[in-house]
């Protein structure tokens, strides 16, 4: 504990980290303030409605994802949602379109993806905002007013699309002057927020059950496990030997070494998860968009119904999505044609490997089985809520309504921490102070 306590110090030591903390956590504050600000002519019962309605669906997850304020109708209504929806469109374009590729690689053309991005998230932001404003219509949550109903449509919908681009520049300005990924601390300061609600929920849930004392134990222990192994498996690295040849240059000697290439299990993070619910939930967002829900009648009303937390269907298609996405993240974001002619380049051979399109294809194949085991790690995480949430709610157990996004709501916490304690850690590193808990 003396140890912790040294490392914070020194961390609060270090002038340039600090402005970074208090910057982010300045940001954050902003975001939540922002997120109880009211949107005009909205009904103060909304919440309670909300929860009754869409408990269980894909938009109780949007809702976690935005720490509550969708239910609450307010500015931040929306959330990340849009700008993630937006970016997954442009990097799949990026892969698809080969000039869009070349300008990923050069700092100016990664310039203009980034404006490619801000344009398809307020484009997207609209049509969500939309959406959300015919659900609103549709309950009778807007207040009775005497205005135009087009104008207060207008007012709805601008306050919603304003919001997305507040937050979208609040994640930025995080990415220029704080401390780990704008968008990711976003939504971890998001989830957190629901904590004790979620905490409070489960607690009156047992209560009724009678077996509060016992549950609390067991359910402790089981946290702390699960949280163990999402840290372990988050950690966990395939290690390459690589081994550089001796040069001489001048009168020195260079090379000669043994290391290692590291290949993290879960190099993809909770970026699968985070795609994968943003892509699964549009077919409820373009429905919305027509006026549809899950209640409606014919064709539209079943397809959307399918498209609930609690289908087959929609389980099958989030944990494929999983396991999809994390194979797009790992192309999109390693390339092992460059790993190999960068060790080739640097007189750096893989033990038992010939250099050049071998060391390529060997890493390639290391790179495939362990991205699966991360995948399936994911998928399970992440899923296995879902499916015991869906086999309570066939039992009429709607109790347990708010396990079904956990295994995801953990992942994205888990894995934002350990993102802010590595590039904290890189930032001590830089200024020669150890590790934060070496």
């Amino acid at each position: 504990m003396g140890k912790v306590i040294s490392k914070l110090r020194d961390i609060w030591a270090a002038k340039d980290i600090r402005l970074k903390l208090l910057f982010t956590a300045f940001i954050l504050l902003i975001y939540r303030l922002g997120a109880q600000i009211p949107v005009p002519y909205i009904n103060s019962d909304i919440t309670t409605q909300f929860q009754n309605q869409f408990g269980g669906t894909i938009l109780e997850y949007l809702n976690l994802l935005s720490g509550s304020a969708l239910s609450q109708a307010t500015l931040f209504a929306l959330s990340i949602s849009p700008y993630i929806t937006a970016s997954i469109v442009i990097q799949l374009l990026t892969v698809a379109i080969p000039p869009w590729q070349r300008m990923s690689k050069e700092e100016d053309g990664k310039k203009k993806l980034t404006q490619y991005t801000r344009i398809a998230t307020i484009a997207l932001a609209l049509l969500t905002s939309f959406a959300y404003y015919r659900i609103l219509s549709q309950n009778s949550w807007l207040t009775p007013t005497d205005v135009p109903e087009v104008f207060r449509a207008i007012v709805i919908i601008a306050c919603f699309t304003a919001g997305s681009s507040i937050i979208m520049w609040l994640g930025e300005k995080i990415n220029e002057s704080g401390i780990g990924n704008g968008i990711s601390m976003i939504l971890f300061a998001n989830i957190l927020s629901r904590g004790p609600a979620i905490a409070l929920g489960f607690i009156n849930m047992f209560t009724d059950w009678g077996i509060w004392t016992a549950v609390a134990v067991v359910g402790l222990i089981a946290a702390v496990i699960l949280i163990g192994f999402v840290v372990f498996i988050t950690n966990s690295e395939r290690r390459i030997p690589i081994q550089y040849a001796k040069r001489v240059v001048g009168r020195k000697m260079y090379g000669g070494q043994n290391t290692n290439l590291p290949l993290k299990l879960n190099m993809s993070g909770v970026m699968p998860i985070i795609f994968a619910s943003s892509i699964v939930s549009l077919p409820a967002t373009i429905a919305l968009f027509f006026g549809v829900t899950s209640n409606s009648e014919g064709f539209w009303g079943s397809f959307i119904k399918a498209f609930e937390a609690t289908s087959p269907l929609y389980i099958i298609v989030y944990i494929v999505l999983i396991i999809l996405f994390s194979y797009f993240y790992i192309l999109i974001s390693f390339d092992p044609v460059e790993v190999s002619n960068n060790l080739k380049k640097n007189g750096g051979t893989v033990l038992g490997i010939r250099p050049g399109a071998p060391t390529a294809a060997f890493i390639k194949k290391i790179l495939n089985r362990i991205t699966l085991l991360g995948a399936l790690f994911l998928s399970i995480v992440a899923g296995l809520p879902l499916i015991i949430n869906a086999i309570a709610s066939a039992c009429n157990i709607t109790s347990l309504s708010g396990l079904a996004f956990g295994g995801s709501s953990l992942l994205i916490v888990v894995g934002v921490a350990l993102e802010t304690y590595r590039a904290i850690e890189a930032q001590m590193s830089m200024r020669h102070y150890k590790g934060f808990l070496q």
